[in-house]
């Protein structure tokens, strides 16, 4: 049994160290040791677990545990920790120190050894947890990484800070290997990359590496999951790891706040002229982006423009972007010549069915969105599917009420995997459009919700369609 979460009473403490290790119904924990550790523990569950582990150890070596042999405080009782390991097991658990969650794999390639054993033993030890339901099965409690990497080594072996430099290069060069290798759930393997990898490149000040094409993989599907635990608020950019880092974040995070402070937060990375030419791209595309959804078109177009001369992986998305503008400026001649040379890059489809909607030509819109999706199903982008058949939900929802009914249902189900605010957004005008006329549909108090929604998110252009 391991202790569970939460702080425990020094009566509580003393139930656990005696139960926990019996001979014959009698504790094998003195009194005298339990108290000390009661004592030092002030209810610590884990420091509970870390003194146990060392009884054992001093147990196995062929000493009888003293009262003085846990008289420490949480680093001390860590670096006494240590000193019970193999060399090879402290090499493993310093290098896994670095990781959210590890398997034997990662854990020995991050250690530099060439044999697992010193890896499996180390999963055997209590202080290691097991999520059997995780990409990485085992972990450290935060508490012991941050101990491991603090505590004062007093081993022959400690390690330089270039040894640490070079464990998270080699865990960093791991999780690349394993993210391409892997037959398995791509997607999400990739986000724990992500996760894993941007947290060791920023705090080593790392290459990014595979980081740029994961940070485009991760872009091109429009899911937007959560990078945390990077995922921070700071402005106070050094490296190219940490503008990554705050790109990445804002664009996921721009789904649950609103549209100025994602321009805010982009300003802060193109400012920082920290990125590499095609990721500053991204940077301002999501940003002109943000300047559309506010309203701001002239800033918009700028960026939009900036992005599509740079004929870069974005400039079809960019090229897409001046042609909402020009068709939210009332110039549908420009919008319609710029969709036709779109094709599915620029997500061709979609922009024909932006522009045929305002005009009233709501079926031939809805024809255009459902080949937006089924090309979105083809090169199996995700966002882009359930996207486009919100579209078409809305168009429906103006011709044809009972239809729309399907048409909402898909797009809901579609769009339940994924975050798209803005998108979502089109789904609920979409269900007041096809509830219009009806008396019993509050539509009156909906409206003023959602209206309310749009203007906490900053989705100024969706008041137009509202």
């Amino acid at each position: 049994m391991r202790v569970g979460k939460g702080d425990f009473s020094p009566e509580d403490c003393d139930d656990y160290l005696a139960r926990r290790l019996t001979r014959d119904g009698q504790p094998l924990i003195s009194e005298p040791v339990r108290q000390v550790i009661t004592a030092r523990s002030h209810g610590l569950p884990l420091y509970l677990d870390l003194s146990v582990a060392r009884f054992l150890e001093l147990s196995r070596n062929g000493r009888t545990p003293q009262p003085g042999d846990f008289d420490h405080d949480f680093p001390a009782l860590v670096a006494r920790t240590l000193t019970d390991l193999t060399p090879d097991e402290r090499h493993v658990l310093r290098s896994v120190s670095l990781l959210d969650a590890f398997d034997v794999p990662l854990a020995t390639r991050a250690a530099g050894l060439a044999h697992e054993g010193p890896a499996l033993r180390l999963t055997e030890r209590p202080f290691v947890r097991e999520d059997s339901f995780g990409l990485w099965p085992f972990h450290l409690h935060g508490l012991i990484r941050s101990a491991v990497r603090n505590a004062d080594d007093t081993t022959d072996d400690r390690w330089s800070e270039r040894d640490w430099q070079q464990a998270a290069q080699r865990a960093f060069t791991t999780l690349d290997e394993q993210h391409h290798s892997s037959p398995g759930p791509g997607r999400l393997l990739l986000i724990a990359c992500l996760r894993q990898g941007l947290r060791l490149a920023r705090d080593h000040r790392l290459d990014l590496g595979w980081l740029i094409p994961a940070a485009w993989t991760y872009v091109s599907d429009s899911v937007w999951e959560p990078l945390a635990p990077p995922d921070t608020d700071t402005t106070e950019l050094n490296t190219a790891a940490d503008a990554l880092v705050e790109l990445l974040s804002a664009l996921a995070r721009r789904q649950h706040q609103h549209r100025s402070h994602t321009v805010a937060r982009l300003t802060t990375v193109i400012d920082s002229h920290l990125l590499p030419d095609d990721l500053q791209h991204m940077a301002l595309y999501y940003r002109a982006k943000a300047h559309r959804d506010l309203g701001n078109s002239p800033a918009s177009r700028t960026g939009m423009q900036a992005v599509a001369d740079g004929q870069g992986r974005l400039a079809p998305a960019a090229r897409r972007g001046l042609a909402h503008l020009a068709r939210m400026a009332g110039d549908f001649p420009t919008a319609l010549t710029t969709a036709h040379t779109l094709v599915w890059e620029g997500r061709h489809h979609r922009v024909q069915g932006d522009i045929w909607w305002p005009h009233g030509d709501m079926d031939r819109a809805a024809t255009a969105y459902a080949a937006a999706r089924d090309e979105a199903e083809h090169h199996g982008v995700t966002g882009e599917r359930g996207k486009s058949q919100a579209h078409r939900a809305f168009a429906l929802a103006f011709t044809d009420p009972a239809a729309a009914d399907s048409e909402l249902a898909l797009a809901e189900q579609l769009l339940a995997s994924v975050d798209l605010r803005a998108t979502t957004l089109i789904t609920h005008i979409a269900a007041l459009a096809r509830d219009a006329g009806r008396t019993d549909a509050d539509i009156d108090d909906r409206a003023k919700v959602l209206r309310a929604d749009i203007r906490t998110a900053g989705v100024t252009y969706g008041w137009a369609v509202a």
